[in-house]
């Protein structure tokens, strides 16, 4: 344990762009009203007050807010104060150091491709007593979200503000071309190439773009049925193989005549979703939780689509879970406010209708609340359908640093046009290295 945690309080982080954002759903008014039924054996006896960390800004961190306030009303006897440590990577880096310091906060929201560093390390509390003390199935959970959950036979944390990335499409552009959504690489080629416009040697319309991110190339290496890393996690499983080489020489055709954009990195979300507001671009790889942005401010027909597949359908996840630090000294209290986020309908429900995250429940799923808006919005079913086909194939305690790696192979081969085969020889070599040095 004191190895561990050695390692992991003088470990370098590096960051990278980290997916977020997303839609919704939920089932199962049997679970609810079990779990409901044990909320105040599961209530402390004298009043404690829990600190809770999360990365929720903005009109998300005004929900995260309102969902303190609703459990600090309903529990007499725990008071929950939240704390915005800023995005993923900064919350990353302040847990961090306070674990090290003895002051981490008893429950904190955690980015899912960090867990198993942390849970590596020992400091993240197993939850399946609680769960069982709770009788609440684990069957309960979104299967597509649970990915990042377990280390080690461990229950080390469960999914909360999670997303997905998917097609997004202008119809009205494809309409007029007279072609389908596509579904297949070859269809999204296709349609991507006849959508370009190009005058006086400008591209004034691009057929699609992404954002820069891991993301993406990531879901097109499941699509050809490669992994990101192999079995036994000592190497790339998308290198021998010949599915990184397919991966991006796919991208750089479509990137040479106009069909792709590949948009700057700073700010590239913000660019890739601005130009298909205004018609510059007509289908864009990107999270779920654009979906409501979007949809306010185009005025052409707007739908979205599961990301088109190569030879089969595949997305990873992005997004947030919530743990409890194994070192909180309220972890009774620390589980009522999980449990009570996780499964009650006034818990984490609201925040997903309004901030578009995804539903991690059956009952989320089965809710009336629920059943409305994708009736209303069915642009935001798509997301939670597409889940059927999540599969995350990056999860390693080395992921961060392995990130930042792969990161710099996107630049080179995206932005250097640096040969695609020798910047992967470059790649898998750093790659093996870092994973010898951590598993």
């Amino acid at each position: 344990m004191k190895k561990k945690l050695s390692m992991f309080v003088t470990m370098t982080l590096m960051t990278g762009l980290l997916a977020a954002c997303s839609s919704a759903n939920g089932d199962n008014a049997g679970a609810e009203n079990a779990v409901n039924s044990d909320a105040s054996s599961n209530a402390p006896a004298e009043k404690v007050t829990l600190q809770f960390w999360h990365s929720m800004g903005g009109e998300n961190g005004k929900r995260i807010d309102a969902l303190l306030q609703r459990f600090n009303e309903s529990h007499d006897n725990i008071e929950v104060v939240g704390t915005f440590q800023g995005g993923y990577d900064e919350t990353v880096t302040k847990l961090q150091q306070a674990v090290a310091s003895g002051s981490a906060p008893d429950v904190s929201m955690l980015e899912r491709a960090y867990v198993e560093m942390f849970a590596d390390s020992e400091v993240l509390e197993d939850l399946t007593p609680y769960l069982e003390k709770s009788g609440i199935s684990e069957d309960e959970f979104t299967p597509g979200l649970m990915g990042h959950s377990y280390f080690n036979d461990q229950l080390v944390s469960l999914p909360l503000n999670r997303s997905t990335p998917i097609l997004h499409v202008n119809k009205t552009l494809l309409d007029e071309k007279g072609l389908a959504v596509p579904t297949t690489w070859e269809e999204l080629e296709k349609a991507a190439n006849a959508l370009v416009v190009k005058e006086n040697g400008e591209y004034t319309r691009y057929g699609f773009s992404m954002p820069y991110d891991t993301w993406y190339p990531i879901a097109m290496i499941s699509q050809a049925e490669g992994t990101f890393f192999n079995e036994d996690k000592t190497s790339i499983g998308f290198y021998d193989n010949g599915v990184g080489q397919k991966v991006f020489s796919q991208l750089k055709k479509l990137q040479g005549t106009g069909a792709l954009y590949y948009p700057p990195s700073t700010d590239s979300g913000n660019i890739v979703n601005g130009m298909f507001k205004e018609g510059k671009v007509a289908m864009v790889y990107q999270s779920t939780g654009s979906i409501g942005g979007l949809a306010e401010a185009v005025d052409f027909d707007y739908v979205t689509a599961f990301l088109p597949k190569d030879k089969v359908f595949a997305n990873p996840t992005g997004g947030a879970n919530v743990s409890m630090l194994a070192a909180s000294k309220n972890k009774e209290a620390a589980w009522e406010f999980i449990r009570w986020m996780e499964t009650d309908p006034q818990g984490a429900l609201p925040f997903i209708l309004e901030s578009g995250y995804l539903p991690f429940t059956k009952s989320m799923v089965g809710s009336q609340e629920i059943k409305d808006l994708w009736a209303k919005e069915p642009n935001r079913k798509v997301a939670y359908d597409q889940l059927q086909y999540a599969v995350d194939t990056n999860m390693d305690v080395a992921w961060p640093e392995v990130m930042h790696e792969f990161f710099s192979a996107i630049e080179a081969i995206m932005y250097d046009s640096k040969d695609i085969q020798a910047t992967l020889d470059t790649f898998k070599k750093e790659a093996e290295r870092i994973l010898k040095d951590k598993n």
